[in-house]
């Protein structure tokens, strides 16, 4: 679920406004958009993988982080790199090497062997 968008990184693109599928933000004139409808948020990333500045962290939760959590502490968010993290395993963003460079489901398939013949019937 989103939890924070920060204030230092916030660029005002309102790109988050835009790509958020349920309208969990409200754009601000002169200011950094809103989390305004947290609970409509479905955890999609979609605003993180979009974010061009790394500016909003979504916790890997189905509801709000609790009171105190430092999920919601912009501080202790941006001291351990959390800021863009889905865009980093995306590989989304320059200087980035794209995810699917890391897949390893190649070894998995290989072990299952060549595909059975088709049968000539």
């Amino acid at each position: 679920m989103i939890e924070v968008v920060s204030g230092s990184r916030c660029v005002d693109c309102n790109i988050c406004v835009e790509v958020c599928p349920t309208n969990v933000f409200d754009a601000v004139d002169g200011g950094h958009p809103v989390i305004a409808r947290q609970p409509a948020c479905q955890t999609c990333f979609m605003c993180e993988a979009y974010c061009p500045a790394d500016a909003l962290f979504v916790a890997p939760l189905a509801g709000p982080a609790p009171a105190g959590s430092p999920l919601r502490d912009e501080a202790f968010l941006e001291a351990h790199d959390r800021f863009g993290e889905y865009r980093r395993w995306l590989g989304w963003g320059h200087g980035r090497r794209p995810g699917s460079l890391l897949d390893r489901n190649h070894v998995f398939t290989a072990r299952l062997g060549p595909a059975p013949e088709a049968s000539g019937r």
